[in-house]
C-alpha cells in the first residue's frame, strides 16, 4: 500500500489545481458557504452511551465484511489515533448502507437536517462533467455529511488527525481515496488509485478548510500550553 504522507491543510488548491478531476469552483463555494452556516448552529456534542455503542457496533459490522478488507488497516490506524468513530463512519458512508444509516441517525439526534436537505445536490462536483447525476448527488451528500459531523466537534476530530500545524495524517486521505475508488467502481467506472487521489484531496480540503484556523490555534496551544498569543504569532 502506497504511503502518501501528510495531507497539507495550509493551502486548499496547492498540488491539486491541475488535476483532471479537481473539485469545481462552484462546488468549493457551495461547500464553504454550507460549512459557514453549520458553524453558526454548532453546539456541544452530547452523545449517549447507547449512541456510542451503536457507532461501535456499526464499525464492527463493517469490519466483518470481507469485501472491505483492503480498508481494515487504514481504519485501524485512524482508530489508533483516537479519531472519533462517527467521523470514520461518515467517510465510509459513501459505500456502506449501515454506516450511512448510522450517520443520518447521529445527525438527526443532534437536531440537524440531513445532508440532502443542507446543500443543493445539483452542485457540480467536478469540472469534467463525467459524473452522472446520481453519482454527483451521492458525492455532494457525502461531502456534506462529513462537514456536518465535523462541524459539531472540529477540534475533537482534527486534533487527533493533525501531525503538525500544517498537515493531517495521510491515512485519512488514503482511506477516503479508496472509498471514492470503490464508489466509482460500483457505478461501473474503474479508476486507478492515483487518478482518484487528486479529487479526494480536493474534497477533503473543502471539508476541512472552514475549521482549520480554529483548530490550528488549538493545536498550537496544545503543543505549547504556556505560550502567549504574541509568542504563538512570533
Amino acid at each position: 500500500m502506497t504511503e502518501l504522507g501528510g495531507l497539507d491543510i495550509g493551502s486548499p488548491d496547492e498540488g491539486v489545481a491541475g488535476a483532471p478531476e479537481a473539485l469545481s469552483e462552484e462546488a468549493k463555494q457551495r461547500f464553504a458557504a454550507a460549512a459557514a452556516a453549520m458553524q453558526q448552529i454548532r453546539r456541544e456534542e452530547k452523545q449517549s452511551r447507547k449512541r456510542d455503542d451503536q457507532v461501535a457496533r456499526t464499525i464492527i459490522q463493517f469490519l466483518g465484511q470481507d469485501k472491505y478488507a483492503h480498508l481494515f488497516v487504514l481504519i485501524s490506524r485512524l482508530v489508533a489515533r483516537d479519531c472519533p468513530s462517527i467521523f470514520i463512519l461518515a467517510v465510509l458512508s459513501l459505500i456502506h448502507e449501515g454506516c450511512l444509516r448510522e450517520v443520518k441517525e447521529y445527525l438527526h439526534s443532534m437536531g440537524h437536517k440531513s445532508a440532502e436537505e443542507t446543500v443543493d445536490e445539483s452542485t457540480a462536483i467536478t469540472t469534467s462533467g463525467e459524473l452522472d447525476p446520481q453519482m454527483n448527488r451521492d458525492l455532494v451528500a457525502w461531502i456534506t455529511r462529513m462537514q456536518l459531523v465535523l462541524s459539531f466537534a472540529p477540534e475533537k476530530i482534527l486534533l487527533q488527525l493533525m501531525i503538525d500545524e500544517k498537515n493531517i495524517d495521510g491515512t485519512v486521505l488514503q482511506l477516503s481515496t479508496f472509498v471514492v475508488k470503490d464508489f466509482f467502481e460500483t457505478h461501473g467506472k474503474k479508476q486507478k488509485f492515483e487518478t482518484i487521489q487528486p479529487l479526494t484531496a480536493s474534497i477533503l480540503q473543502a471539508v476541512f478548510e472552514p475549521f482549520i484556523a480554529t483548530v490550528k490555534q488549538a493545536f498550537t496551544q496544545q503543543k505549547s500550553p504556556g505560550a502567549t498569543p504574541a509568542e504563538e504569532e512570533a
